[in-house]
Protein backbone atom coordinates (compact mmCIF):
# COMPACT_ATOMS: atom_id res chain seq x y z
CA UNK A 1 0.00 0.00 0.00
CA UNK A 2 2.73 2.35 0.77
CA UNK A 3 4.67 1.72 -2.34
CA UNK A 4 1.90 2.44 -4.22
CA UNK A 5 1.35 6.19 -2.57
CA UNK A 6 5.17 6.47 -3.41
CA UNK A 7 5.15 5.27 -6.97
CA UNK A 8 1.73 7.77 -7.37
CA UNK A 9 3.66 10.76 -5.78
CA UNK A 10 6.74 10.28 -7.97
CA UNK A 11 4.65 9.84 -10.84
CA UNK A 12 2.83 13.15 -10.33
CA UNK A 13 5.83 15.14 -9.46
CA UNK A 14 8.00 13.15 -12.90
CA UNK A 15 5.07 14.13 -15.18
CA UNK A 16 4.40 17.94 -13.56
CA UNK A 17 4.16 20.61 -16.86
CA UNK A 18 7.37 21.97 -18.10
CA UNK A 19 6.87 26.02 -18.66
CA UNK A 20 10.50 27.73 -21.24
CA UNK A 21 11.46 30.41 -19.77
CA UNK A 22 11.32 33.27 -22.16
CA UNK A 23 14.89 33.37 -22.33
CA UNK A 24 15.02 30.21 -24.19
CA UNK A 25 13.05 31.26 -26.66
CA UNK A 26 13.55 33.48 -30.01
CA UNK A 27 12.24 36.69 -30.71
CA UNK A 28 10.45 34.96 -33.92
CA UNK A 29 8.12 33.16 -31.64
CA UNK A 30 7.09 35.87 -29.61
CA UNK A 31 3.05 36.54 -29.74
CA UNK A 32 1.74 39.93 -28.51
CA UNK A 33 -1.18 40.82 -26.70
CA UNK A 34 -3.48 43.18 -25.56
CA UNK A 35 -5.68 42.63 -22.18
CA UNK A 36 -9.19 43.99 -22.55
CA UNK A 37 -9.96 44.38 -18.61
CA UNK A 38 -6.78 45.22 -16.78
CA UNK A 39 -8.38 45.07 -12.48
CA UNK A 40 -6.94 42.07 -10.81
CA UNK A 41 -7.39 38.96 -12.68
CA UNK A 42 -6.31 40.51 -16.23
CA UNK A 43 -3.27 42.26 -15.27
CA UNK A 44 -2.54 38.89 -13.33
CA UNK A 45 -2.49 36.85 -16.36
CA UNK A 46 -0.52 39.85 -18.50
CA UNK A 47 2.11 38.91 -15.95
CA UNK A 48 1.76 35.03 -16.98
CA UNK A 49 1.80 35.64 -20.55
CA UNK A 50 5.11 38.14 -19.91
CA UNK A 51 6.64 35.38 -18.47
CA UNK A 52 6.25 32.69 -21.00
CA UNK A 53 7.50 35.38 -23.29
CA UNK A 54 4.80 37.11 -24.66
CA UNK A 55 5.18 41.11 -24.78
CA UNK A 56 2.28 42.96 -24.01
CA UNK A 57 1.68 45.54 -26.33
CA UNK A 58 -1.82 47.29 -25.75
CA UNK A 59 -4.30 47.49 -22.54
CA UNK A 60 -7.94 48.64 -22.02
CA UNK A 61 -10.01 49.51 -19.40
CA UNK A 62 -13.06 51.78 -18.32
CA UNK A 63 -10.89 52.75 -15.16
CA UNK A 64 -8.24 54.40 -15.44
CA UNK A 65 -6.19 53.70 -12.20
CA UNK A 66 -6.45 50.15 -13.40
CA UNK A 67 -4.56 51.21 -16.98
CA UNK A 68 -2.46 53.19 -14.37
CA UNK A 69 -1.09 50.14 -13.03
CA UNK A 70 -1.45 47.70 -15.95
CA UNK A 71 1.32 50.03 -17.21
CA UNK A 72 3.61 49.53 -14.58
CA UNK A 73 3.70 45.81 -15.44
CA UNK A 74 4.00 46.83 -19.58
CA UNK A 75 4.88 50.16 -19.86
CA UNK A 76 5.33 50.18 -23.33
CA UNK A 77 1.93 49.01 -23.70
CA UNK A 78 -0.09 51.70 -25.46
CA UNK A 79 -3.64 52.70 -23.34
CA UNK A 80 -7.38 52.06 -24.10
CA UNK A 81 -10.36 53.01 -22.96
CA UNK A 82 -12.55 51.45 -26.10
CA UNK A 83 -11.73 48.14 -26.47
CA UNK A 84 -12.64 48.30 -29.97
CA UNK A 85 -9.97 50.70 -30.34
CA UNK A 86 -8.01 48.15 -28.77
CA UNK A 87 -8.43 45.61 -31.29
CA UNK A 88 -7.21 47.58 -33.94
CA UNK A 89 -3.89 48.13 -32.55
CA UNK A 90 -1.22 46.76 -34.82
CA UNK A 91 1.06 43.68 -34.70
CA UNK A 92 -1.49 42.01 -32.27
CA UNK A 93 -1.51 38.13 -32.27
CA UNK A 94 -3.93 37.85 -28.97
CA UNK A 95 -6.42 39.04 -26.28
CA UNK A 96 -7.15 38.83 -23.13
CA UNK A 97 -10.31 38.81 -21.97
CA UNK A 98 -10.87 39.60 -18.62
CA UNK A 99 -13.73 41.91 -17.73
CA UNK A 100 -17.43 41.46 -16.30
CA UNK A 101 -18.69 38.53 -17.18
CA UNK A 102 -21.51 40.71 -18.92
CA UNK A 103 -19.39 42.14 -21.11
CA UNK A 104 -17.37 38.81 -21.61
CA UNK A 105 -19.85 37.74 -25.07
CA UNK A 106 -19.46 41.20 -26.32
CA UNK A 107 -15.70 41.50 -26.20
CA UNK A 108 -15.34 38.13 -27.76
CA UNK A 109 -17.56 38.60 -30.70
CA UNK A 110 -15.88 41.85 -31.17
CA UNK A 111 -12.68 40.02 -31.16
CA UNK A 112 -13.84 37.38 -33.47
CA UNK A 113 -14.33 39.75 -35.73
CA UNK A 114 -11.02 41.33 -35.46
CA UNK A 115 -9.80 37.75 -35.99
CA UNK A 116 -7.80 37.72 -33.25
CA UNK A 117 -7.31 34.60 -30.77
CA UNK A 118 -8.59 34.86 -27.65
CA UNK A 119 -7.94 33.72 -24.18
CA UNK A 120 -11.36 34.64 -21.89
CA UNK A 121 -11.75 34.42 -18.13
CA UNK A 122 -14.28 32.43 -16.84
CA UNK A 123 -17.33 31.82 -16.42
CA UNK A 124 -17.99 31.88 -20.29
CA UNK A 125 -21.37 33.73 -20.24
CA UNK A 126 -24.42 35.39 -18.51
CA UNK A 127 -26.76 32.70 -19.99
CA UNK A 128 -27.02 29.28 -20.88
CA UNK A 129 -28.76 30.91 -24.19
CA UNK A 130 -25.56 33.30 -24.22
CA UNK A 131 -23.21 30.18 -24.16
CA UNK A 132 -24.84 28.87 -27.59
CA UNK A 133 -24.56 32.19 -29.06
CA UNK A 134 -20.50 32.72 -28.29
CA UNK A 135 -19.96 28.81 -29.38
CA UNK A 136 -21.71 28.99 -32.59
CA UNK A 137 -19.42 32.42 -33.50
CA UNK A 138 -16.25 30.90 -32.34
CA UNK A 139 -17.41 28.04 -34.83
CA UNK A 140 -18.32 30.25 -37.79
CA UNK A 141 -14.68 31.99 -37.53
CA UNK A 142 -10.95 30.28 -37.59
CA UNK A 143 -9.85 31.85 -34.48
CA UNK A 144 -8.24 29.78 -31.17
CA UNK A 145 -10.03 30.93 -27.94
CA UNK A 146 -9.01 29.14 -24.65
CA UNK A 147 -11.65 29.28 -21.75
CA UNK A 148 -9.52 30.43 -18.63
CA UNK A 149 -10.48 27.04 -16.67
CA UNK A 150 -6.77 26.00 -15.56
CA UNK A 151 -7.97 22.65 -14.07
CA UNK A 152 -7.95 21.43 -17.92
CA UNK A 153 -4.23 21.43 -17.85
CA UNK A 154 -3.49 20.38 -14.80
CA UNK A 155 -1.61 17.16 -14.97
CA UNK A 156 -2.84 16.40 -11.59
CA UNK A 157 -6.25 16.72 -12.53
CA UNK A 158 -5.87 14.42 -15.31
CA UNK A 159 -4.38 12.09 -13.31
CA UNK A 160 -7.40 11.85 -10.75
CA UNK A 161 -9.24 11.16 -13.80
CA UNK A 162 -7.61 8.58 -14.96
CA UNK A 163 -7.90 7.21 -11.73
CA UNK A 164 -12.16 7.31 -11.80
CA UNK A 165 -12.19 6.16 -15.53
CA UNK A 166 -9.91 3.03 -14.35
CA UNK A 167 -12.71 2.11 -12.08
CA UNK A 168 -11.19 2.66 -8.53
CA UNK A 169 -14.07 4.46 -7.21
CA UNK A 170 -16.39 1.84 -8.52
CA UNK A 171 -20.12 3.10 -8.87
CA UNK A 172 -20.13 6.69 -8.19
CA UNK A 173 -23.06 7.93 -6.56
CA UNK A 174 -22.55 11.63 -4.77
CA UNK A 175 -19.80 14.29 -5.92
CA UNK A 176 -19.60 17.39 -3.75
CA UNK A 177 -17.84 20.11 -4.51
CA UNK A 178 -17.00 22.84 -2.11
CA UNK A 179 -15.46 26.44 -1.69
CA UNK A 180 -15.16 27.89 1.76
CA UNK A 181 -13.14 31.19 2.13
CA UNK A 182 -14.16 33.98 4.94
CA UNK A 183 -13.96 37.12 3.30
CA UNK A 184 -17.58 38.23 3.11
CA UNK A 185 -17.89 41.67 4.28
CA UNK A 186 -20.09 44.99 3.92
CA UNK A 187 -20.06 46.47 0.39
CA UNK A 188 -18.07 49.52 -0.12
CA UNK A 189 -19.99 52.14 -1.53
CA UNK A 190 -17.58 55.35 -0.89
CA UNK A 191 -16.61 57.37 -3.66
CA UNK A 192 -14.02 56.01 -6.27
CA UNK A 193 -10.22 57.55 -6.82
CA UNK A 194 -9.97 57.77 -10.35
CA UNK A 195 -11.65 58.36 -13.09
CA UNK A 196 -14.71 55.78 -13.95
CA UNK A 197 -16.11 55.47 -17.68
CA UNK A 198 -19.31 54.36 -16.17
CA UNK A 199 -21.35 54.12 -19.23
CA UNK A 200 -18.81 51.95 -20.88
CA UNK A 201 -18.61 49.49 -17.86
CA UNK A 202 -22.45 49.35 -17.96
CA UNK A 203 -22.37 48.59 -21.56
CA UNK A 204 -25.53 46.39 -22.45
CA UNK A 205 -26.30 46.22 -18.80
CA UNK A 206 -29.74 48.44 -17.21
CA UNK A 207 -28.75 52.12 -17.24
CA UNK A 208 -29.06 53.80 -13.52
CA UNK A 209 -26.93 56.06 -11.81
CA UNK A 210 -23.17 55.65 -10.49
CA UNK A 211 -22.97 53.23 -7.37
CA UNK A 212 -19.18 52.92 -6.41
CA UNK A 213 -20.21 49.56 -4.64
CA UNK A 214 -21.93 47.85 -8.29
CA UNK A 215 -18.55 48.81 -9.76
CA UNK A 216 -16.10 47.36 -6.67
CA UNK A 217 -17.84 44.40 -6.53
CA UNK A 218 -19.53 44.07 -9.86
CA UNK A 219 -19.59 39.86 -9.17
CA UNK A 220 -22.31 40.37 -6.41
CA UNK A 221 -25.05 42.17 -8.73
CA UNK A 222 -27.35 40.24 -11.38
CA UNK A 223 -26.99 43.10 -13.66
CA UNK A 224 -22.85 42.37 -14.31
CA UNK A 225 -22.85 38.20 -13.23
CA UNK A 226 -23.80 34.96 -12.12
CA UNK A 227 -22.10 35.81 -8.68
CA UNK A 228 -20.61 33.54 -6.70
CA UNK A 229 -22.47 30.59 -8.51
CA UNK A 230 -21.00 30.74 -11.56
CA UNK A 231 -17.63 31.92 -10.53
CA UNK A 232 -16.43 29.20 -8.77
CA UNK A 233 -18.95 26.75 -9.62
CA UNK A 234 -17.53 26.70 -13.20
CA UNK A 235 -14.46 25.65 -12.39
CA UNK A 236 -16.07 22.51 -9.69
CA UNK A 237 -19.04 21.81 -11.97
CA UNK A 238 -16.96 21.02 -14.75
CA UNK A 239 -14.37 19.17 -13.00
CA UNK A 240 -17.49 16.80 -11.32
CA UNK A 241 -18.95 16.62 -15.31
CA UNK A 242 -15.65 15.71 -16.99
CA UNK A 243 -14.66 12.99 -14.31
CA UNK A 244 -18.77 11.43 -14.40
CA UNK A 245 -18.71 11.97 -17.99
CA UNK A 246 -21.57 14.18 -18.36
CA UNK A 247 -22.24 17.85 -20.20
CA UNK A 248 -25.41 18.95 -18.04
CA UNK A 249 -27.53 17.89 -15.35
CA UNK A 250 -31.31 17.52 -15.64
CA UNK A 251 -32.77 19.27 -13.22
CA UNK A 252 -31.05 21.70 -10.07
CA UNK A 253 -32.87 23.12 -6.82
CA UNK A 254 -30.92 25.76 -5.02
CA UNK A 255 -31.24 27.66 -1.45
CA UNK A 256 -29.07 30.51 -0.59
CA UNK A 257 -28.42 33.71 2.09
CA UNK A 258 -26.69 36.58 2.33
CA UNK A 259 -25.34 36.42 5.87
CA UNK A 260 -22.54 39.33 5.58
CA UNK A 261 -22.30 40.76 2.10
CA UNK A 262 -24.31 43.65 3.04
CA UNK A 263 -26.05 45.53 -0.17
CA UNK A 264 -25.14 42.67 -2.42
CA UNK A 265 -27.91 40.83 -4.13
CA UNK A 266 -26.05 37.60 -4.56
CA UNK A 267 -25.40 35.09 -1.88
CA UNK A 268 -22.57 34.26 0.10
CA UNK A 269 -24.02 31.23 1.47
CA UNK A 270 -25.57 28.40 -1.03
CA UNK A 271 -25.96 25.01 -1.49
CA UNK A 272 -27.11 23.82 -5.00
CA UNK A 273 -28.31 20.33 -5.62
CA UNK A 274 -27.86 18.99 -9.22
CA UNK A 275 -29.42 15.69 -10.70
CA UNK A 276 -27.58 13.72 -13.13
CA UNK A 277 -28.46 10.60 -14.89
CA UNK A 278 -26.69 7.95 -12.91
CA UNK A 279 -25.52 10.82 -9.75
CA UNK A 280 -26.36 13.53 -7.52
CA UNK A 281 -23.83 16.48 -6.74
CA UNK A 282 -24.58 19.05 -4.20
CA UNK A 283 -22.47 22.25 -5.04
CA UNK A 284 -22.18 24.19 -1.74
CA UNK A 285 -19.92 28.03 -1.41
CA UNK A 286 -19.64 29.61 2.50
CA UNK A 287 -17.70 32.99 1.99
CA UNK A 288 -18.05 33.52 5.98
CA UNK A 289 -16.29 30.56 7.52
CA UNK A 290 -12.57 29.24 6.91
CA UNK A 291 -12.85 25.83 7.58
CA UNK A 292 -11.50 23.27 5.20
CA UNK A 293 -10.15 26.84 3.70
CA UNK A 294 -10.67 27.03 -0.22
CA UNK A 295 -11.83 24.27 -2.90
CA UNK A 296 -12.31 20.64 -2.75
CA UNK A 297 -14.77 18.22 -4.77
CA UNK A 298 -15.29 14.78 -3.14
CA UNK A 299 -16.42 11.90 -5.41
CA UNK A 300 -17.84 8.89 -3.52
CA UNK A 301 -18.23 5.08 -5.03
CA UNK A 302 -19.42 2.14 -3.40
CA UNK A 303 -15.52 0.69 -3.54
CA UNK A 304 -13.81 4.42 -2.92
CA UNK A 305 -13.46 8.27 -2.76
CA UNK A 306 -11.53 10.74 -4.33
CA UNK A 307 -10.89 13.70 -2.66
CA UNK A 308 -9.29 16.39 -4.71
CA UNK A 309 -8.47 20.09 -3.76
CA UNK A 310 -5.80 22.56 -3.87
CA UNK A 311 -2.77 20.21 -2.49
CA UNK A 312 -3.76 17.80 -4.93
CA UNK A 313 -5.73 14.08 -4.50
CA UNK A 314 -6.16 11.04 -2.26
CA UNK A 315 -8.09 8.13 -2.90
CA UNK A 316 -9.37 5.74 0.10
CA UNK A 317 -10.89 2.27 -0.17
CA UNK A 318 -14.63 1.33 1.10
CA UNK A 319 -15.75 1.03 3.31
CA UNK A 320 -13.72 3.97 5.36
CA UNK A 321 -14.88 2.69 8.63
CA UNK A 322 -12.58 -0.63 8.68
CA UNK A 323 -9.20 0.88 10.13
CA UNK A 324 -7.07 -0.12 7.73
CA UNK A 325 -9.10 1.89 4.98
CA UNK A 326 -8.23 5.22 6.89
CA UNK A 327 -5.13 5.58 4.83
CA UNK A 328 -5.07 7.10 0.95
CA UNK A 329 -4.43 3.99 -1.33
CA UNK A 330 -2.95 6.74 -3.79
CA UNK A 331 -1.94 10.36 -3.27
CA UNK A 332 -0.68 12.90 -5.26
CA UNK A 333 0.43 16.40 -3.48
CA UNK A 334 0.73 18.97 -6.88
CA UNK A 335 -1.21 22.43 -7.22
CA UNK A 336 -3.01 23.68 -10.40
CA UNK A 337 -0.33 25.76 -12.64
CA UNK A 338 -2.21 28.25 -14.47
CA UNK A 339 1.14 28.72 -16.30
CA UNK A 340 0.47 25.32 -18.04
CA UNK A 341 -3.16 26.60 -19.50
CA UNK A 342 -1.82 29.56 -20.79
CA UNK A 343 1.02 27.69 -22.23
CA UNK A 344 -1.55 25.02 -23.95
CA UNK A 345 -3.28 28.03 -25.24
CA UNK A 346 0.64 29.48 -27.14
CA UNK A 347 1.09 26.25 -28.31
CA UNK A 348 -2.46 26.16 -30.20
CA UNK A 349 -2.05 29.65 -31.55
CA UNK A 350 1.13 28.06 -33.39
CA UNK A 351 -0.29 24.81 -34.16
CA UNK A 352 -4.02 25.85 -34.75
CA UNK A 353 -4.99 22.92 -32.55
CA UNK A 354 -8.24 22.79 -30.03
CA UNK A 355 -7.13 24.41 -26.77
CA UNK A 356 -7.69 22.25 -23.59
CA UNK A 357 -10.61 24.21 -22.41
CA UNK A 358 -12.85 25.16 -25.67
CA UNK A 359 -16.17 27.17 -25.94
CA UNK A 360 -18.05 24.22 -25.83
CA UNK A 361 -16.21 23.02 -22.60
CA UNK A 362 -16.99 26.85 -21.00
CA UNK A 363 -20.45 26.31 -22.34
CA UNK A 364 -20.48 23.37 -20.71
CA UNK A 365 -19.06 24.05 -17.54
CA UNK A 366 -21.36 26.95 -16.97
CA UNK A 367 -24.55 25.18 -17.29
CA UNK A 368 -25.05 23.77 -14.07
CA UNK A 369 -23.96 26.75 -12.50
CA UNK A 370 -26.95 29.04 -14.41
CA UNK A 371 -29.39 26.70 -13.95
CA UNK A 372 -28.73 26.55 -10.21
CA UNK A 373 -28.99 30.28 -10.35
CA UNK A 374 -32.72 30.41 -12.03
CA UNK A 375 -33.98 27.60 -9.85
CA UNK A 376 -32.60 30.13 -6.61
CA UNK A 377 -34.09 33.21 -8.81
CA UNK A 378 -37.95 31.39 -9.61
CA UNK A 379 -37.98 29.78 -5.97
CA UNK A 380 -38.25 26.18 -7.48
CA UNK A 381 -37.00 23.37 -9.14
CA UNK A 382 -35.58 23.93 -13.07
CA UNK A 383 -35.01 21.57 -15.72
CA UNK A 384 -32.65 21.54 -18.53
CA UNK A 385 -33.83 19.76 -21.82
CA UNK A 386 -31.23 18.00 -24.40
CA UNK A 387 -31.99 21.13 -26.51
CA UNK A 388 -30.92 23.32 -23.28
CA UNK A 389 -34.19 24.72 -22.67
CA UNK A 390 -35.12 25.28 -19.52
CA UNK A 391 -38.43 24.20 -17.60
CA UNK A 392 -40.23 23.91 -14.21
Amino acid sequence: MESNRREFLGAALAAAPMIVPATARGASDRLSFGIIGTGGRGRYMGQVFQKLGCPCVAVCDVYEPYLQLAQKNAPEAKPYGDYHELLAHPGLDFVVIATPDHQHCPNLLAALDAEKDVYLEKPMSMSIAESQKMVQAVRASRQIVQIGMQRRSAPVIHRAKALIAEGVLGKIALVKPMWNWNTARPLNNSPLEGRLNWERFLGSAKPRPLEPMRFRAWRLFWDYSGGNMTDQGTHLMDVTQWFTNTTQPLSAVCYGQIRKSVGSEVPDVFCAVFEYPQHMATWTLNYCNSMDNGWSIQFQGDEGTLILDEEGFRVYKEPWARKENREPIYVAREAVPIEAHAQNFLDCIKSRKEPNAPVEVGASAVSAPHLANVAFKEGRRAKLGADRKISF
